[in-house]
């Protein structure tokens, strides 16, 4: 599965981004091929606004970019900021609930050592990932890694506020078991504010 991040940090119409995505976006990214669902998140407070959408494969995430391109502009313009746009593999994904407008997103980007992308993936698995899903309140985990540069996203899904809020503290709590595989970016704390499909 592969990925598509498009987000502005300085979004200035939240509301009126979920409702262009809802009825401009989806509806295009429908009549791709490989189009396996989308999901809108923002931080109101620190004015984020974000859009995940899947593809199954590479193929079908570059395809589909001429077309999804073109609402990108009007987008802007609505939601306010610049939009930026990044490209990720989708490496490890499980969930015991699928995500609903409402639950709580949690949001760390990480970079490492390209060449250090595979053992950091089994790290993951085996050693972090078991601590995540024993936090009370988990729903889901999606880890996001585009190999050649490094950079990776890690997000959990939680059922409210204070369940993410512990989930990042605890968060925090744990880089020091990845001291040496990856350098740490912000968190960044999250509402799902609409999903298609996923």
């Amino acid at each position: 599965m592969y990925a598509r991040i498009v987000q502005s940090t300085a979004a200035t119409d939240i509301d009126g981004g979920v409702a262009f995505v809802r009825d401009t976006v989806v509806p295009i990214a429908q009549q791709q091929h490989g189009y396996r669902g989308l999901a809108v998140s923002a931080d109101r407070s620190a004015s984020v606004f974000g859009v995940v959408s899947l593809w199954t494969e590479k193929a079908d995430l570059d395809g589909s970019d001429s077309a999804l391109a073109k609402t990108r502009d009007e987008g802007e313009e609505i939601i306010g900021g610049q939009l930026s746009v990044e490209a990720f593999e989708e490496v490890v994904f499980e969930v015991t609930q699928p995500p609903t407008v409402g639950t709580s997103l949690l949001i760390r980007r990480l970079t490492m050592d390209p060449a250090k992308v595979e053992d950091n993936i089994a790290f993951f698995r085996t050693t972090i990932l078991p601590q995540i899903k024993a936090t009370a309140g988990f729903r889901g985990v999606r880890q996001l890694i585009n190999r050649e540069t490094g950079s990776a996203i890690v997000s959990t899904l939680w059922d409210d506020p204070a369940a993410m809020d512990q989930a990042a503290v605890e968060a925090e709590a744990r880089q020091a078991q990845a001291a040496g595989r990856v350098t740490f970016g912000a968190q960044s704390k999250r509402e799902i504010l609409f999903v298609d499909q996923l």
